[in-house]
This record gives C-alpha cells, sequence and structure tokens, in this order.
C-alpha cells in the first residue's frame, strides 16, 4: 500500500485527538484514532466532577459541530459551563460516535517507529510509513502502519510528584495509601468520607489546589474537624490567588477568590516557603519534611497538585525535537517557557512550531506543551487544523494561524526557583492581574482545568 493511502494515526480520543480526526475526515483523509479507555475522552472522565473555565461556546471545535450536525446534534447552551462529565457526554461521545470505527477503544500504544528503522537508521527513513505497536484490552499485541503520527494522549496520566526537586518526596511512594493525585469528588460517599473531619495537606498552588481547597472549605463548614493545609514554595502576594475579577476567564477568577476566602476564614492555613524533601510516618497520619529541616504537624492525607508530565516512552524510537527544559517541541518552547514568559506572549502556533525532525509527527493539544502549565483547548483546536491542512498539502491554510489569547491565559513562574518569599504564581500556572487580548485572527480559546 502507498505511504499516502495508509491513515494517519490519532493517539487518544480526548477533545483534541477527536478534533484532529475531524478536521483529517474534512480534508478527506482517513484517521484512525487508538483509545486505551472504554470510551473517548477516558481522563476528562476522570475529572467528571470539575467545571471548566470556559462556557459550551469555547469548548467545541467547528470541524467535529459540521460532523456532528448532521445527527440533529446542537451545542448546549454557549454561555454554561460544562463540566468534565457534561463535556464528555454531551460532546466528546457523541463525536466519537459520528467517526465509528474510525476510534478504536482498548487499544494502548506502546510504541511508534519507522518501518524496518530504528531512530540511528538515516538510509530511506522519511520514505517509509510508521509503525505503530499497540497492546489489546485482552493483553494481545498489533502493528498498525501509518503515513503520519498525531499524538494527542495529553499529560493527565503523569501527575507531578510531591518533591520540590521534581523528584518523588522520600518515602512518598510507600505513603500513596494517603496520597491523592487528582482533585477529589466529595459528592462521593466514600471520598467524602476519608477527607471529612480530617487534616490534609494540599500541595500545589495552580487552578487545581485552589479548586481542592474550595472543595475542602465547604466541607469543612459542614463536617467539624475538617481542616486544610496549604503548602506553597512561595510566599503570599497579590498574585497568589490569581486574578480574581480582573481575570478574563471569571469562573478562574472566582475559584482563585473562594480559595483566598478559604484561608481567610481559617478553613484552610498556608504554610510558605515549604518545598518538601519527604514524607515520613507518624502511625496512621504522615508528617511533611521540607528541605530546610522543618517539620509540619501530622496530616491524615495528602492531595498533590503539583502539574502533570508528558509520556514520552512510547515514542522514544522517533527523532522528536524537544526543549531540554519543558519538553515541549523546540520551536514552541519559548513561546510557553515559565522561566521568561510574560502573560500574552504566547503567540499563534501551527504546524511549523510543532514540527519534529522526524516528519509527519506531532504533539498536540497538552502534551505539546510538556511541563508547561495552563494549556488553553481551543489553542489545541487550532494545531490540529494547521497541522491537518499541511498533511493535505494546502500549505497556505497551514501557515495562517489564527488564534485570540487572554492575557491571564499562561502565566509565569513555574520553571523559576521557588524563593520562599517571592509572591509570584507557582508550580500549576498562574494568572496576572490586569486582563489585556492579544488577538490575532477571530478564532476562540479555552482552557482545560490544571
Amino acid at each position: 500500500m502507498e505511504k499516502q493511502n495508509r491513515p494517519v494515526v490519532v493517539v487518544g480520543a480526548g477533545p483534541v485527538g477527536l478534533a484532529a480526526a475531524a478536521h483529517l475526515v474534512e480534508r478527506g483523509i482517513e484517521p484512525l484514532v487508538l483509545e486505551a479507555g472504554a470510551s473517548a475522552a477516558t481522563a476528562v472522565r476522570e475529572w467528571a466532577h470539575v467545571r471548566l473555565f470556559s462556557p459550551w461556546a469555547e469548548v467545541t471545535d467547528p470541524a467535529a459541530e459540521k460532523l456532528l450536525a448532521p445527527t440533529g446534534w446542537t451545542r448546549p447552551d454557549g454561555t454554561t459551563y460544562p463540566t468534565g462529565g457534561d463535556w464528555a457526554e454531551r460532546y466528546l461521545q457523541p463525536l466519537a460516535d459520528v467517526l465509528g470505527d474510525k476510534v478504536r477503544y482498548g487499544a494502548t500504544v506502546t510504541g511508534v517507529a519507522r518501518a524496518g528503522r530504528d531512530r540511528i537508521v538515516d538510509s530511506g527513513r522519511e520514505e517509509q510509513p510508521f509503525t505503530v505497536q499497540i497492546e489489546t484490552a485482552d493483553g494481545g499485541e498489533e502493528r498498525i502502519t501509518a503515513r503520519a503520527v498525531i499524538d494527542a494522549s495529553g499529560t493527565w496520566s503523569v501527575p507531578g510528584p510531591m518533591g520540590a526537586c521534581g523528584l518523588p518526596a522520600l518515602g512518598e511512594k510507600s505513603a500513596c495509601d494517603h496520597l491523592a493525585y487528582r482533585v477529589p469528588d466529595l459528592k462521593d460517599p466514600a471520598v467524602r468520607a476519608r477527607y471529612a473531619g480530617r487534616r490534609t495537606a494540599v500541595v500545589g498552588s495552580g487552578a487545581s489546589a485552589f479548586t481542592a481547597l474550595a472543595l475542602l472549605a465547604d466541607l469543612a463548614g459542614e463536617e467539624a474537624g475538617t481542616h486544610a493545609v496549604w503548602i506553597l514554595r512561595r510566599g503570599i502576594g497579590d498574585a497568589t490567588y490569581g486574578g480574581g475579577e480582573a481575570d478574563q476567564l471569571p469562573a478562574r477568577g472566582a475559584l482563585g477568590l473562594r480559595a483566598k476566602a478559604a484561608v481567610e476564614k481559617g478553613h484552610a492555613s498556608a504554610v510558605t516557603g515549604f518545598r518538601t524533601e519527604a514524607v515520613e510516618r507518624d502511625g496512621d497520619r504522615l508528617v511533611l519534611v521540607a528541605e530546610d529541616g522543618r517539620r509540619l504537624d501530622a496530616v491524615d492525607e495528602v492531595i498533590v497538585l503539583t502539574g502533570f508530565r508528558p509520556d514520552l516512552s512510547f515514542l522514544s524510537e522517533l527523532r522528536l525535537g524537544l526543549d531540554e527544559r519543558l519538553q515541549a517541541p523546540t520551536a514552541l518552547a519559548p513561546l510557553i517557557d515559565p522561566n521568561a514568559h510574560s502573560c500574552g506572549t504566547v503567540y499563534p502556533h501551527g504546524v511549523k512550531e510543532l514540527s519534529h525532525p522526524e516528519q509527519d509527527v506531532y504533539l498536540v493539544g497538552m502534551k505539546s506543551y510538556g511541563r508547561a502549565p495552563t494549556f488553553l483547548a481551543m489553542t489545541g483546536y487550532e494545531q490540529v487544523r494547521s497541522i491537518t491542512a499541511a498533511l493535505a498539502g494546502d500549505h497556505e491554510a497551514a501557515e495562517r494561524v489564527e488564534l485570540t489569547l487572554p492575557e491571564t491565559g499562561v502565566c509565569g513562574g513555574a520553571g523559576l526557583f521557588d524563593e520562599p518569599d517571592t509572591a509570584q504564581g507557582d508550580e500549576g500556572g498562574g494568572c496576572c492581574a490586569a486582563p489585556a487580548t492579544l488577538q490575532i485572527g477571530g478564532s476562540r480559546t479555552s482552557p482545560l482545568p490544571s
């Protein structure tokens, strides 16, 4: 079979992966979406209880809407805010259903390579299709050949550890029975019982940490003895709680204000300048120890919300061009680098910034940002629009990237050394106090929860 007649393999049936498939169909290119889970949006469903920062009008892809229209699907009220569960059930699963057998479930990608070529071999490399190795739900193995690979597998499967140096804290793994790396669903009776009337440490200071603090504060108002200890690597200042009322994403600003209220009302106490080195057992409780030797009073549970990392293990036979710090594509990294990035400087980007030395392989969506915080959903939709245009040979459309970004979209601080007295945003991303808009073209952007 000619290389061009083979499908484009899309890894992951999440928001950006399914959008990629919709754009490929629109371009007359056959997609094959490989999803490890048993349904579309498996990762999104794991935070089904969390509400998005953006309304329905900003979390659906135009090509996907066109594909859904003949089925009678209509977008929910564009001014309302979906939860992850709403997004999955009312948009993502219907989109996957329309794609039909172009989406394959229970298919975990375990490796990608050039057919007959490991990463060392130069000869004839670009003429060869890709070999995609998968493990099926029943434990079997298969290989699929593809003309191109779009990796939209996200970062959800690799949460950041508690240790301030990027490694798990000493004792972190052995304390896993009292640790969680996701925002808890306190409407679940079993989860609620885990935190009710208990002292819980929340490590991190992005939107996920805000959400956890707000939920625990609500629980504290209902269940005596419930208290949150907020672990911050820096001090507290104007930027700690995000943009507040000045945030161009009002729901996100309100979330930061709820976290602030939790501290001010005494439902949560903040510990600043604390860089976790170790976790020690104290009977059935845990004691966190900082690099400077400080020891916190024992807690019953710890919620670690320090961001996510890309899983690059199954791409090891490909020649990727990744930034050594962010693990994002080399050309994209300077635009999103939190070491030097200031708000509003994430310029429109597409196939050019997302290309690698290995032709026709792309990391898109949250995975394209590597370890950088606060990815925007509509950025991912624009990424795959540009990439699919390039795969179709429409280079003019591929280079015509349009993107509107609120200045509060991606803010700095995540990669900087965390000086205790520095009151800036922390490892979960952040927001700036003054809103502004960088507008180039006319499309929309929307954030995913961090």
